[in-house]
């Protein structure tokens, strides 16, 4: 699924914001990246999804070079391969919940499926706001509706950032079992970003990735 080397990102080539040996990620598996704020977890998420593009290195994602792809392209190749749970999740005001979820759809030009999109806001205990738009949700429930989002077009990766931060346990217990639970229906990997040390055991069998702290990171 991930295939990584030699990876670096950075305005500056003698100060680069990452600068990865080599890491490895089989289809259907957990990844953490790990470590404190500024240390370019963003960022590697960002590359990982073709929103950013390396300064140098292989980058493999899905059996798909991304450094090879034009920028049309990878636009392309991110709506049909990844769902993305940014650290803001970024529920769009005018939009209900349903019009939420199915808005990858909308963006990458496919036929929506609301009936998908209400069974995985039913699976996700948002059977009963279908209609209601993102003012008058809880932030649990808003997390919940970005996850349906994120996953709504079947990823082959799932992508999330920070996505327990300023939880308590039990909510961090419950976001990475969603999180984990849906990528597991659909066979896709996932992978969180995260400065929060509780994900190495509500994720045991993840692969670990530790950023170090970096100068003019991201």
């Amino acid at each position: 699924m991930l295939h990584l080397a030699s990876l670096t990102y950075g305005y500056d080539p003698a100060s680069p914001v990452l600068d990865i040996d080599a890491f490895h990620l089989p289809a259907g598996c957990h990844a953490l990246l790990l470590g404190p704020s500024g240390s370019g977890k963003s960022t590697l998420l960002h590359l990982l999804a073709g929103i950013l593009t390396p300064q140098a290195g292989r980058l493999e994602v899905a059996g798909t070079s991304l450094p090879d792809l034009t920028p049309r392209q990878r636009d392309s190749w991110r709506g049909r391969t990844v769902g993305l749970l940014p650290q803001q999740l970024a529920l769009v005001p005018s939009l209900n919940v349903l019009d939420n979820v199915l808005l990858p759809a909308y963006a990458s030009g496919q036929r929506p499926d609301p009936a998908r999109a209400a069974s995985l806001l039913g699976q996700l205990g948002l059977a009963g706001k279908l209609d209601a738009y993102p003012h008058v949700l809880s932030g649990g429930q808003r997390q919940r509706a970005a996850i349906a989002r994120a996953v709504f077009m079947r990823p082959q990766l799932i992508l999330a950032d920070e996505p327990t931060d300023h939880l308590d346990d039990d909510s961090c217990a419950t976001v990475v079992h969603l999180l984990a639970r849906q990528a597991e229906q659909t066979g896709a990997s996932l992978v969180i970003a995260s400065h929060d040390a509780r994900m190495l055991a509500a994720l045991p069998d993840a692969a670990v990735l530790r950023l170090p702290r970096a100068r003019d990171a991201a």
